[in-house]
Formats: structure tokens, sequence, C-alpha cells
């Protein structure tokens, strides 16, 4: 074995030790929560996690600057004069965005709650917009290790305060949030420390790198624009439930999309690792090493999918008060295949490629379809079935658009397997709709066994090229 290789499965053990804890701890927080704090309290909660995931939009493209223009590097290669320079200006700008956010709070008429959940909002964008400036430094210079103790202890710090307070006896989601705050504040403190050379300087060594901030912004904006449209695509059908219905059938659909999203952390723990690694790679590779990347993923996806069955009937259990919306898990839980294939294959390979402009563009057309169909489904027909059947419709979509683009490049044909693919996922939405779900399951296990069978020499040739790369 190389030492490629033995670089790759040492930064693929940290990853996937840190996402596993990520998993354990988000799917005890998605038990424990709804359970304990009523309905209404968890859509407060859900309402600032989903204000928050858009934090990362306003610094403007500036971190995913440097992730695109220095992905790849050595951290000892890096100007640590000019990273300084770079950190406290964002720093800078961040604290301005947090005091007009706050200055104009009071000046509008807004609910006393929503103020304070804006106000929280702003001061997770000034953490997080730091914190993921020296993370992004680490992950692009394949300092996985790193990036994997910090994510791990905000998350970690955060379950065992949002613990203490439950054993309290303390329901208030106004805690809970200040719980999430305190994790990210303390993680930016050890990515502080991690990036020392970097963050503690002389202050004479600061100085306005002007023309590296228009660098990074000019190529990171294309991405961020990107990464916007993405999350907006189920955004927009969010905030159309969100004013189309009250807080609480917010809050169920919220842990629905939780609860469907908990296996994206594990895809997007081998994504951390598979950008550095493309970028060193000769570009003739490319093509062969995304078909092996594709086979293995969609085998492992399509697997993954048997947990709904399961699941859905432990949390109908666990979680009688939001029995009424676990039923979307059948329409939601396919999200992880197109969500992963997008993080994992597509938008990783075209980072690399730097056609950030192009997934621009996808994302674009994907989110002008999901607004159009917000306003039918949500205020036209006010129809909460087909609004959330939109969802994985326009991911499908989105993901379809994306790959046929993307093989075009590499000079891949992936059209039968498109096709077999979206076969597999009608079948696993209408079993998990219209079956009860152990036959669901029998039926579903059943179709998988088939798709492996169709599958089988994909599967055996991408095996025997594995052990070949990672002997060369």
């Amino acid at each position: 074995m190389n030492n490629k290789a033995i670089i790759f499965i040492k930064n693929f053990s940290y990853t996937i030790s840190s996402n596993l804890l990520s998993l354990i701890i988000s799917t005890l927080v998605i038990l424990l929560i709804p359970k304990l704090i009523g309905v209404e309290n968890y859509g407060h909660w859900q309402l600032y996690l989903f204000y928050s995931s858009y934090v990362g939009f306003l610094q403007f493209g500036w971190n995913d600057g440097i992730y695109l223009r220095y992905g790849g590097r050595e951290y000892q290669e890096l100007n640590k004069g000019l990273f300084f320079s770079q950190f406290y200006m964002l720093v800078f700008m961040q604290l301005l965005i947090v005091s007009t956010i706050f200055t104009f709070l009071h000046l509008f008429p807004i609910e006393v709650s929503k103020i304070f959940i804006f106000q929280m909002t702003a001061i997770c964008m000034l953490i997080v917009n730091v914190r993921y400036n020296l993370l992004y430094i680490l992950q692009g210079t394949n300092r996985i290790r790193e990036y994997a103790r910090i994510t791990m202890l905000d998350r970690i710090l955060y379950f065992i305060i949002i613990l203490i307070l439950l054993i309290m006896g303390i329901r208030d989601y106004k805690l809970m949030i200040a719980a999430d705050l305190a994790g990210k504040l303390i993680s930016l403190f050890y990515a502080m420390y991690y990036c020392k050379d970097i963050v503690f300087q002389r202050f004479s060594t600061f100085y306005l790198s002007i023309n590296e901030t228009i660098k990074n912004t000019s190529v990171g904006v294309k991405l961020m624009f990107a990464n916007i449209a993405s999350v907006l695509i189920i955004g927009v059908i969010r905030f159309g439930i969100e004013r189309s219905w009250d807080v609480s059938t917010f809050g169920k659909v919220s842990l629905t999309l939780s609860i469907s999203n908990l296996m994206m952390l594990f895809i997007n723990a081998v994504g951390l690792i598979v950008f550095p690694i493309l970028r060193r790679t000769n570009e003739i590779q490319l093509p062969s090493i995304y078909e092996i990347l594709r086979t293995l993923l969609m085998a492992m996806l399509f697997a993954i999918l048997m947990l709904f069955y399961p699941l859905k009937e432990t949390l109908s259990v666990w979680l009688p008060q939001y029995s009424d919306t676990l039923m979307y898990m059948a329409i939601l839980f396919p999200m992880c295949i197109y969500e992963g294939k997008m993080s994992l294959l597509i938008n990783t390979y075209l980072k690399t490629l730097r056609k950030e402009k192009l997934m621009l563009k996808i994302n674009l057309t994907s989110l002008a379809i999901s607004v159009l169909s917000t306003l039918i489904t949500t205020i036209i027909l006010k129809n909460l079935n087909l609004a959330i059947l939109s969802i994985v419709i326009i991911l499908a979509f989105r993901c379809a658009l994306a790959e046929i683009l993307l093989t075009k490049i590499l000079g891949i044909s992936i059209y039968k397997e498109i096709l077999l693919e979206s076969i597999m996922v009608v079948i696993f939405i209408l079993l998990g709709w219209f079956f009860d779900s152990w036959v669901a399951f029998m039926m579903y296990g059943l179709s998988y066994v088939m798709y492996i069978f169709i599958k089988r020499k994909d599967i055996i040739g991408t095996i025997k090229n594995v052990k070949l790369l990672l002997k060369s």
C-alpha cells in the first residue's frame, strides 16, 4: 500500500469517527428535544436552525475563494502574514454586519420571539464565518485530523450542555440556542489554537490586503451564490410552509427533513478528503476515479434507504405527537440519494475542474423551478403533500442535470444509470407511502437485490480497480 493510500485511510478514519459522533449526537438531539420541549418550542428552535443555516453566505464568498484557490497546497507553503491579515479583515467585516443587523432589528416592528432568534442568528454568523475561515484552510491543506477534532468538539460541547439543561428540567428553546452558540464559540478558539501561526502574530504584520480579498471574493462569490441557490432550493419550499402553515407544522416538517438528512453526515465526511486529493490528481485519471466512486456510492446509498423502515416504526412509538408528519419520511428519505451524489461526487468534481459558473447556472435553474413550485403548492393549492413531494422531484432534476453536464466534460455516459436509479427511488417512495412498513421493507429489499444483480459487473470491476489503486 503506497503512502497516498495510507494518508487517505487515516484521513478517512478521522472524518468517519468525527461524523459518526456527530451522527450519534444529532440523532439523540432529534429524538430528545422534540419529545421534551413541546411542539411550539421545537418550532422556534427549528426556526433558529433554519435561519442560521444561511449565515455562511454573509462572508460573500471570501472563505470559498480561499478554499478554491489554496485547496491542494501544503499548510507549510502558505504565506502566514497574508492569511493573518485576511483573517482579521474578515473578523472586522463580520462585526460590522452584526452591528448593522442589531440596529435594524430595533427600527422595525418584529415579534419579540423573532427578534431574539434574529439576534442569535447574527451572533452565530460572526462565530461560524470566522471559524470556517480557519476550517477551510485546514481542510484545503489536507489537515483533516485537526478539522475533525474541531468539529467533534463543537458537537460534544453542544450535546453536553443540552443534556444538562434537559436533566435540570429546563425546556426553554432560548437556552438551547445558547448551547449551540457556546459549542461553536469554544470550537472557534480551538481552531485558532491549531492555526496559531496565522491568528496570533504581531500587529505590525497586519496590512490591508485588498487585492487578495478581491481575488478571493471574485473566485469564491460564484461558488457562494451556487451554494445559496442550492440551499434555497429546499429553503424556499420551507419558507412557503412556514408562511402558509403555523410554526408547529413547520417544526414537524423540519423534524422529518432533519431525520432524512442524518445520513448526509457520512457523505460529507468523504467529500472533505476527496477534494484536496482530486486537486493533486492528474486530470486524465479523473473520469476513471469518478466511475469508481459513483458505483460504490450508489450501492451504499440504496442500502442506506432500508434503514427507513425500522426508523419510521421506532419514531412513531417514541414521538407519537409527530406521527402525522413522519409519513413524509417515505418521500423525503431519498433526498440522501440525490444530495449525497451532489455533495460527494458532482460538486467535488465541479470544484476540482473550477466549474463554479456551471454550478451556479445549474442551481439557479433548479431554484427557479423551486420558487414556481412553492407558489403553486403552498399558496395557490395550499397542499402540504405536494409541497413536500416537490422537494425530492426538484433535487432529482438538479442532480440529473448536473451529472449529465459533468459527465459530458469527463467523456462518460451515465443515462442508463440515471434511469435505473430513478426507478429505484420511485419504487421506494411508492412502497413507503402505500404499504405497511415491514411489507415495504421486504419488497424494497428484493428490489435492492435486483439492483445489485444488474450492477454486478460494474461493482466487481470497481472493487478490482480500487485494489489496483491502493497497490500503485
